[in-house]
């Protein structure tokens, strides 16, 4: 069976088994939510599909704690928990992810600089390992394990069900500010300006140079109030949920339509469509967190040979340098990134979580033969900042640079074989970081 993850690279050509309880798990297997991860932390010589496992087993709707399967995703639980006046405390850019799978890449929002990551609103989860074992994990009962799940891209076993706090909402509408930046230096400005929002992003041009590198628009959000939205469509149903046509790509495009002609036509139009420098108004929560949704299949328009997300985070100091120095590379390779966006992360949770304080940059690429030698300096370039690239997005790093970039590593591994002392547990990307 020729399976993926969502960057359509690389292939894998083995078995897709349903997680039943008391089942025999085969001698290397990995967890596997929906796909969405844009590498190869979900294949391996068997996956193992959580998705079957995806009920709410518990709420408690005076403080928003829920218990619930790994399978549940946000989709799932926003249908039925927007409804009742609550939300995720954290969610990624597409609704199409799993419980199980935002922990194990310890997921990172537009409010990570103010509410951390997934893991800091997730109060205990039960794992199953690769000897075997259930263990319950919290703060205060195996809290090293917990560490080391929370990012740990499912090597330290399957999730099966976690408690988790949400938090409240009076209405399912976003108010947002939209502000144009010129530069660079005028985005990481405003990213100081808006440090109190609870959720910040700004798409970013990486095509334009000169006194334009780095223009972008950042969106500030915050959940609205009831007051907020009198006289506006959620005025009569305040809780209402979006209910939006889609469209979907309905093949791979041929891969000469996404070039730097192409990128930087549309980057120039995605720029200039918001006429006024500021601009403020009411969204729905999905065109707010989950743009890309209304578009199914999206990751077509990469061709057949599909793509990669490079997404890095370097220390704040010298965010500018940094984002400055890898634009320049990217350009003077004479590729593009269709999507770009720049956001401000704050202080790390898990042992090779992702998130750092800094300013974190994800890149999309079109698979060719000349992308992975660029990605390969950027490595270089990432490292010699004191910064990381981020796992979930990974599809061809190498072992000897993740070393320089996550310091805990090898408490993790230490941790992993504890865990798996057979080796049990196996997915392509820990065998080729040597995390297996």
């Amino acid at each position: 069976m020729a399976i993926t993850s969502w960057g359509k690279y690389p292939v894998s050509h083995a078995p897709l088994l349903t997680y039943r309880s008391g089942m025999s798990l085969p001698d290397g297997w990995i967890a596997r939510g929906m796909g969405r991860s844009y590498g190869d932390s979900s294949l391996g010589p068997h996956m193992i599909s959580s998705l079957a496992r995806n009920r709410m087993l518990a709420f408690d709707p005076e403080t928003g704690v829920l218990t619930c399967e790994a399978g549940l995703t946000f989709d799932d639980l926003l249908r039925v928990m927007v409804p009742k006046g609550w939300f995720p405390p954290v969610t990624p850019g597409t609704r199409f992810v799993t419980m199980g799978g935002a922990l194990a890449s310890d997921i990172h929002g537009k409010n990570h600089h103010r509410e951390g990551a997934f893991s800091r609103h997730v109060l205990s989860f039960d794992l199953l390992t690769g000897a075997g074992e259930v263990i319950h994990c919290s703060r205060s009962s195996n809290p090293e394990i917990f560490r080391a799940t929370a990012g740990g891209m499912g090597l330290t076993g399957m999730i099966l069900r976690l408690t988790i706090r949400l938090r409240p909402i009076e209405t399912s509408a976003i108010r947002v500010e939209s502000v144009k930046a010129a530069n660079l230096d005028e985005i990481l400005s405003m990213f100081d300006d808006f440090e109190t929002a609870t959720y910040t992003v700004a798409w970013i041009d990486c095509i334009s140079g000169g006194a334009h590198l780095g223009r972008s628009i950042l969106l500030s959000g915050e959940h609205a109030s009831r007051d907020e939205v009198a006289g506006t469509a959620w005025d009569a149903a305040p809780l209402l949920l979006p209910r939006k046509p889609r469209i979907s790509v309905p093949l791979d495009l041929p891969a000469w339509t996404l070039n730097r002609f192409s990128i930087a036509a549309f980057n120039t139009l995605y720029y200039h469509k918001q006429l006024s420098r500021k601009k403020m108004g009411m969204a729905d929560y999905e065109g707010f967190f989950y743009p890309l949704d209304a578009i199914l299949h999206w990751n077509r328009i990469y061709g057949r040979k599909g793509f990669t997300q490079y997404q890095f985070v370097v220390p704040r100091a010298v965010g500018r340098t940094a984002v400055q120095d890898v634009l320049h590379r990217v350009q003077r390779a004479g590729v593009g990134s269709f999507l770009s966006v720049l956001k401000l992360l704050g202080e790390p949770e898990g042992m090779i979580a992702f998130p750092q304080a800094g300013y974190t940059l994800t890149l999309d690429f079109p698979i060719s033969d000349r992308l992975f030698p660029l990605l390969d300096t950027l490595d270089e370039v990432v490292c010699g900042y004191g910064g990381r690239v981020y796992l979930t997005k990974d599809v061809r790093l190498r072992a000897e640079t993740l070393a320089r970039m996550y310091p805990e590593l090898d408490a993790f591994k230490a941790i992993v074989r504890e865990l798996d002392p057979q080796g049990h547990i196996k997915s392509l990307q820990g065998m080729r970081l040597g995390l297996c």
